[in-house]
């Protein structure tokens, strides 16, 4: 009888331990790549996950969002498996989806696929004021943050220099400072101006403004205009005045959306629930930072996204009548 009772112990801990065996088979784990961790792409990386894993008891996902080199690298990350997810600029989605620059290398990214869209994000200038810089034009001769590789910003910059038929000649310096090293050297006076393709109001930028005497910098003119009309994934755009200390008054420049991206081959129940975590907790999620205070659904679901839906995301999308 005792050898009996011993035998089903031990088949019962077998049986336990080839559950728990599958249990952790069928997990799955997904990454989000976002940017630096003073930007909103960090938060918004962080967020998401957070609501996902909240959910993992039941559908076994479980997310992680690291800080990564930004919009570019993210495309570049989904392409080779790096992330399963990655926030981008809106025009990075669509550089990637046609393999234009500075996807031509790679090629045209076929299987990029649009999640949903997050809040809206502008071309940033900010100079010290003691550096005279009123214009973007200003900007030539001056010791300029043109951003990390595989940064938006940096690649905005490079569009912009590209109409004005600049190079990075056009600086004294041209510094490729991470957004988090950006503060600081403006405050220390290392660069005389720090450049960001961000949503406001943004940390960096309130952290700059308050340890130094800086101004936000208009970025319009003849050239801008043309690259406006020649690049339909960017937009005029204000900053809003009174974000920042010294700054009373909006200041225009370009803009788009950031924008939530993945693969065609991306399992559709876990986009599906990403999605589902997101949108059923959305007035949640919109206090997680100010810049997504003025998110709406309708808007996240069709602005801003420049490559086709994701089947899973479409499919949570059509469940609430959305499409």
């Amino acid at each position: 009888m005792k050898g009996k009772s011993l035998a089903w112990v031990l088949s019962a801990a077998l049986a336990g331990t080839a559950l728990s065996g599958m249990a952790q088979a069928e997990e799955k784990f997904v990454t989000i790549g976002t940017g630096g961790q003073t930007g909103v792409y960090y938060v918004a990386g962080q967020s998401i996950c957070r609501f996902l894993n909240r959910g993992s008891a039941e559908h076994g996902i479980k997310c992680n969002a690291p800080a990564s080199g930004g919009g570019v690298a993210n495309v570049n990350g989904i392409r080779s498996g790096e992330f399963n997810f990655g926030i981008m600029q809106s025009d990075h989605q669509f550089k990637a989806l046609n393999g234009a620059a500075p996807f031509e290398a790679e090629g045209a990214m076929n299987d990029i696929r649009a999640v949903f869209s997050l809040q809206s994000e502008v071309f940033t200038v900010l100079a010290r004021r003691s550096a005279n810089i009123k214009s973007f034009d200003d900007l030539k001769g001056k010791r300029v943050n043109v951003g990390n590789p595989g940064s938006g910003q940096r690649d905005t910059l490079e569009e912009i220099m590209a109409v004005k038929g600049w190079d990075r000649s056009a600086f004294a310096l041209a510094a490729e400072l991470k957004p988090a090293e950006q503060a600081s050297a403006l405050g220390d006076n290392n660069i005389d101006a720090m450049t960001y393709f961000v949503g406001h109001p943004n940390g960096a930028i309130q952290e700059a403004t308050t340890t130094t005497d800086a101004v936000l910098v208009p970025v319009t003119g003849a050239e801008i205009d043309k690259l406006l009309a020649e690049k339909s994934y960017y937009t005029k755009a204000d900053i809003p005045g009174g974000l920042y200390k010294g700054n009373d008054q909006p200041t225009p420049s370009i803009g788009g959306k950031a924008v939530l991206s993945t693969s065609a081959k991306a399992d559709p129940e876990v986009v599906y629930q990403l999605v589902k975590s997101v949108f059923d907790n959305i007035d949640r999620f919109k206090r997680l930072h100010p810049a997504f205070a003025d998110l709406k659904e309708e808007d996240m679901i069709k602005v801003g996204l420049t490559a086709p839906l994701h089947e899973g995301a479409e499919r949570y999308y059509k469940e609430r009548g959305w499409l």
